[in-house]
C-alpha cells in the first residue's frame, strides 16, 4: 500500500484556480471547518464519509473539490433506482462472450482475436470502485445519492468496504485494492440506510450556510460584483427562504445555495450596472423561475407580494 500523507485543505477561493481544469464541475467551493475536518479524518481512518444535507448544498461537489485539491483522479458513480451494488465493482459481457465463442467455433476468427476470446478478463468492465481498487495511486470515489437504490444496495457493499476486495464471479479472479480509495457517499435522506452500512461510515450533515457565509460564497463566484449588490441579493434570498420555511412548515423543498448562485448569475449578467441590478431587486423578486421550481410556490409568493402591495 502506498505510504502517502494526504490532507484536504478545503477552500477553493478563485475561479481562475480552476480555469485550466477540463472538468467543468469544478468551481469555487467553500466547505466549513467541520466538513474539512470530517474529510481528513475519513482519509486517515480509511472510512467512507457519508454526507447528508438539503439538495443543492454541495454534497456532490465536495468529491470533486477533494480530488482537485489532492491532485487525485475521481471515479463517480451516480446511483439510480435500477442500480445494483455489483455495477460499482464490475460488469460482465455475457452476451458478447457467448457470441464470440460461437464465432470462434466456426473457425472464422483470427489468431489475435482468438487469444482475446480465451482471456476471461476480456469481457470484464470495471466499475467506479473496481477502477479505484486497481489504480497505482489512491483516488477518490463518489457514490452519489445512494438512497435512490434498493434498500439492500448498501448492505451488498459491506465486504468491499471492510476488506477492500471482491471476486469477479465469472472468472474467479480476486481484485484487491492496491490503495484504499477516499470514498464520499451522498444521500438526500429519501430512505433510511441500513445500520450495518452506517457503522462502517463517518457521517457529516452539511448545514445550510448562514448569511455571512452566503455572502462569501457569492463573492467567490462573482468577484467583480459590488458588495452592496451581493448583500442585498443574499438578504432577498434569505427572506424568501424564511417565508418558504413558514409556509411549508419545513417540509417542502427550500431554495438552495446552488439556486442562489444561478439566480445571482442571471441578475449580475443581465444587469451589469450595480444601480440597474439594485433597482431590479427593489420590488418583486426578479427571475423567480431560477428560485421557485413549482407553480404553487410561485403563486404563493406573488399573491403575498400583491397583498403586501
Amino acid at each position: 500500500m502506498e505510504n502517502e500523507t494526504l490532507k484536504y485543505t478545503g477552500n477553493t477561493k478563485s475561479r481562475s484556480e480552476e480555469s485550466n481544469s477540463s472538468d467543468l464541475r469544478l468551481f469555487p467551493y467553500l466547505p466549513d471547518d467541520n466538513l474539512v475536518e470530517a474529510v481528513n479524518i475519513a482519509i486517515q481512518l480509511e472510512r467512507p464519509l457519508l454526507l447528508k444535507g438539503e439538495p443543492g448544498c454541495g454534497k456532490t461537489q465536495l468529491a470533486y473539490s477533494v480530488a482537485h485539491k489532492l491532485d487525485l483522479s475521481l471515479d463517480a458513480w451516480y446511483v439510480k433506482s435500477t442500480s445494483r451494488a455489483r455495477d460499482g465493482l464490475y460488469t460482465y459481457d455475457t452476451v458478447g462472450r457467448l457470441r464470440d465463442a460461437q464465432l470462434a467455433a466456426t473457425g472464422q476468427t483470427s489468431p489475435q482475436e482468438l487469444q482475446r476470446i480465451k482471456k476471461p478478463m476480456s469481457y470484464v468492465r470495471l466499475g467506479p470502485i473496481g477502477r479505484a481498487f486497481v489504480k497505482d495511486r489512491r483516488s477518490v470515489v463518489l457514490i452519489d445519492e445512494i438512497d435512490k437504490a434498493d434498500i439492500d444496495f448498501p448492505n451488498d457493499l459491506l465486504l468491499e468496504l471492510d476488506e477492500r476486495r471482491f471476486i469477479i464471479e465469472e472468472t474467479g479472479i480476486e481484485i484487491k485494492a492496491k490503495n484504499p480509495p477516499i470514498m464520499i457517499v451522498t444521500s438526500n435522506d429519501e430512505k433510511d440506510l441500513p445500520n450495518a452500512f452506517l457503522r462502517r461510515c463517518l457521517f457529516h450533515y452539511i448545514e445550510f450556510p448562514k448569511r455571512e457565509r452566503l455572502i462569501e460564497i457569492v463573492k467567490v463566484h462573482f468577484p467583480t460584483a459590488q458588495e452592496k449588490l451581493v448583500t442585498e441579493a443574499v438578504d432577498r434570498f434569505n427572506n424568501l427562504r424564511q417565508e418558504m420555511q413558514k409556509s411549508e412548515g419545513g417540509r417542502g423543498k427550500l431554495i438552495s445555495t446552488s439556486e442562489l448562485i444561478d439566480w445571482f448569475r442571471i441578475l449580475h449578467f443581465q444587469h451589469p450596472s450595480e444601480a440597474e441590478a439594485l433597482a431590479k431587486l427593489n420590488g418583486e423578486i426578479p427571475y423567480l423561475y431560477a428560485l421557485l421550481k413549482n407553480r404553487e410556490d410561485q403563486l404563493r409568493y406573488r399573491n403575498k407580494n400583491q397583498n403586501n402591495g
